[in-house]
């Protein structure tokens, strides 16, 4: 059994579409920057997934595990759909573009727990492209944006003033 949130702890989901580019890179760029700043208590969980489940149990696309690597972040996780608990388990459930978000608002029951928001509308307000057609210049892009936006939501929630960040 998962220990229980405290009340000032956040917990976080990244989302896009299969859960092997994106929300995987968001989910260990924002872990490793909270953990680097001394954050980490701050949040009950950082988790990652997908709108749809086509990749489920898959490791994450082998760019994104290499741009990882490169920038020595640590990246474990196994693509996943997401739930219908997730909208009442999580504080935030992050969209990397608007159809993200679209299908997350459709998917979530009523009652919902989460807020449901574009990771971009923490800073521009622009999505995060999926880079899986595209070259390795895309994922560099993806993390530009991840890690832009990281920064972003942690100034947001009160966090982003740490002299580590």
């Amino acid at each position: 059994m998962a220990p229980q949130q405290q009340p000032d702890q956040i917990s976080v989901l990244f989302c896009c579409l299969g859960n092997i580019c994106r929300s995987p890179m968001a989910e260990a760029v924002f872990a490793d920057l909270v953990t680097k700043a001394g954050l980490r208590d701050r949040f009950a969980k950082i988790d990652s997934c997908g709108t749809g489940d086509y990749h489920e149990g898959e490791e994450p696309d082998e760019r994104t595990t290499a741009l990882c690597n490169r920038k020595k972040i640590p990246i474990d996780c196994l693509a996943r759909g997401v739930k219908q608990e997730d909208f009442h388990t999580f504080d935030y459930i992050l969209g990397m573009d608007v159809n993200n978000v679209r299908n997350l608002k459709n998917m979530a029951p009523r009652g919902a727990k989460a807020t449901i928001k574009m990771f971009g509308d923490f800073d521009d307000g622009k999505p995060i492209a999926d880079p899986y057609y595209g070259g390795k210049n895309g994922f560099e892009i993806t993390y530009e944006q991840v890690l832009r936006y990281s920064h972003a939501f942690l100034r947001d929630l009160g966090l982003g003033q740490s002299s580590q960040l």
